[in-house]
């Protein structure tokens, strides 16, 4: 059963094959036998899916042919007729050949999640299937293990990665009492957990529910050629009739409809986007879906989200508010110290920060990250503690009465000698060229709109929004509450979604074009139309002028080879063509439209345009 749909898949790929090889068996022997058989094989089955099409109501820029198909075989037009089914066939299978990299988004999805829990039993660990857990049942989560189900810690002491589910880019520290959600990850310590809620209620199920309707929901939309071949087919239709009515030779309007066969449409088209497709695998960019270089020329709004897109996804310490009695670059200095021994993901952004004065980092001693008490250790004889503003408070209130209010991102509280000394403030720093990127996608790419949409607490998107001149805001958002804001805004106009997290993943399938920057995720790579390699906001800006560039030229092979039909048909009408000549004519035209069209492989000496 498989073999067969493999070559039903295949299908195109073998008529055109059989088309070639009936027609030049037919001139080098002068028999018909050779366009019987082409039009048994091909013919029949590609006039069949045109039926099947007709029914449905999809009518493209293939009804021409699929009539001249069969008003060849009514007239015993077997050559002419077979030329067409060569055309026709040829160009399906250039289009299948542009969309064979397709997979399964919600096969990627399911595989991110374990297919079976560890169970404590008694004293004992039993690996059991997910779909036998129970709410109450007490599981552990190995090191850098994916969380099964949504829980509560009950023993341990570590941090989860949950930017795949919520945006958020660091990673989060767990202890008695957190909450678990399924499908983060573990860090590097054992957990324990009680189970709060079954698999198929859990977080992560949501999302695949919300990925199946959004997949379901997918924007319609028509491709280019049939846009073109909306206008085209009736003036080719209401031509030939005309001819056949005014001379009264039925092989006239054989002769018009095979010089209108649409092989610029069919044809060049997709040859122009599998250059495309070409030139931007060079460029570190994997389009997925023909559509998307289509469609983004048209797109009028874009929606951002923050983490890995806008900004790099790592922490940054931006601020360092010391006591009037501590100096900042003796302080950093002791707390770089401790912090060279920390695994804590802030630890990298306050080693880069000592790095960047030329602090030479000191020895420590003593070292440990007790739980509740944050990372503690000696350095230079002094007693250094980095904690956070809630322990502080319970563990020496009136030391803690000493810290500046509450501004936003992430912060860590730094005590000296058991005295307040400091207060570390953390964000995810903006990329280098998001301001520039975000600012110059009007002028160049005339977008109407600009937002962000994250998953991300309120003052940390406002404060990138800021940053890179972003007015419209939305925080702190679900992935089902992201995918209706992009459901609303693709109503009003197309829209383009970047992202690069499992929580994106929905919403960038509901865009009319949806782009995932980076390889973070696979399930966010199956979702896009596009996967940027780079990771860079340069690349995206690329992929819009590879686009630009490719409508343009598949639109003047596609009107220009049109133009020449149309004279063509003319002279059809007239009754200087025989069906034959008129297939030979359509032919030459194909060759110039398809010439035309690989120009889009070569690269441009510019390929972006912002700095």
């Amino acid at each position: 059963m498989k073999t067969l749909e493999k070559i039903w898949d295949k299908k195109n790929i073998w008529i055109a094959a059989i088309s070639l090889l009936g027609i030049a068996a037919h001139l080098l022997t002068k028999s018909p036998w050779p366009l019987y058989f082409t039009y048994l094989v091909g013919g029949s089955v590609l006039v069949f899916e045109l039926i099947l099409k007709g029914l449905k109501r999809e009518f493209g820029s293939d009804l021409l042919a699929g009539v001249s198909i069969v008003t060849s075989l009514i007239l015993a037009e077997y050559l002419a007729g077979s030329l067409v089914i060569l055309m026709l066939s040829g160009g399906e299978a250039l289009e299948r050949f542009a969309t064979s990299n397709a997979s399964s988004i919600l096969r990627a999805l399911a595989k991110r999640i374990p297919s079976v829990a560890h169970r404590r039993e008694g004293t004992t660990l039993r690996d059991v299937p997910i779909s036998e857990i129970q709410v109450g049942d007490v599981l552990t989560v190995y090191p850098h293990e994916a969380c099964p189900v949504d829980g509560e810690v009950i023993e341990g002491h570590g941090h989860m990665d949950e930017s795949y589910l919520t945006g958020e880019p660091f990673q989060i520290e767990k202890t008695v009492g957190s909450p678990l959600l399924s499908g983060s990850v573990n860090g590097e310590s054992l957990l324990s957990l009680r189970v709060t809620k079954k698999a198929e209620d859990s977080r992560y199920a949501k999302i695949m529910q919300v990925m199946r309707e959004s997949e379901q929901k997918k924007p319609h939309l028509r491709r280019l050629g049939d846009q073109l071949g909306a206008y085209y087919t009736p003036l080719a239709l209401l031509l030939a009739g005309a001819a056949w009515a005014i001379s009264g030779e039925a092989t006239r309007f054989l002769a018009v409809l095979v010089v209108a066969t649409p092989c610029p449409l069919l044809i060049a088209i997709p040859i122009a986007i599998i250059g495309s497709i070409s030139l931007a695998a060079k460029r570190a960019i994997i389009v997925k879906s023909p559509l998307a270089l289509e469609q983004i020329p048209q797109v009028k709004t874009a929606i951002f989200d923050k983490t890995g897109t806008l900004t790099y996804g790592e922490p940054k310490l931006v601020d360092f508010a010391l006591d009037a009695a501590y100096p900042h670059d003796e302080t950093l200095a002791l707390v770089t110290g401790v912090e060279r021994y920390s695994k804590h993901p802030l630890s990298r952004a306050i080693l880069k920060a000592g790095e960047s004065k030329g602090i030479k980092f000191p020895q420590a001693s003593e070292v440990h990250e007790a739980p509740g008490q944050g990372l503690v250790g000696v350095v230079n004889s002094r007693k250094v503690q980095i904690t956070s503003r809630k322990k502080l408070s319970l563990q020496a209130p009136l030391e803690a009465a000493k810290i500046p209010p509450t501004q936003g991102g992430l912060e860590c509280v730094v005590v000296i000698d058991d005295r307040y000394a400091g207060l570390m403030r953390f964000h995810d720093a903006p990329r280098d060229e998001s301001k520039s990127f975000v600012s110059h996608l009007g002028p160049s790419h005339q977008f109407d709109k600009v937002m962000i949409l994250s998953g991300d607490r309120e003052s940390e998107v406002k404060y990138l929004a800021e940053q890179v001149g972003i007015t419209q805001v939305y925080s702190q958002k679900s992935p089902e509450e992201k995918l209706t804001i992009v459901r609303a805004e693709t109503a009003l106009a197309k829209t383009l979604y970047v992202g690069d997290g499992i929580n994106d993943a929905p919403a960038m399938m509901a865009a009319n074009v949806g782009i995932a920057m980076g390889q973070n995720s696979e399930v966010t790579s199956e979702a896009a139309s596009v996967v940027i390699l780079d990771n860079s906001l340069k690349k995206v800006d690329e992929f819009m002028h590879i686009s630009q560039r490719m409508r343009k030229i598949a639109l003047q092979s596609a009107v220009g080879g049109m133009a020449f039909s149309l004279i063509g048909m003319g002279f059809a009408a007239a009754g200087y063509l025989t069906p034959v000549q008129g297939a030979i004519l359509q032919e030459i035209i194909d060759v110039f439209a398809i010439l035309n069209a690989l120009r889009v492989a070569v690269e441009p000496k510019v390929l972006s345009d912002f700095q």
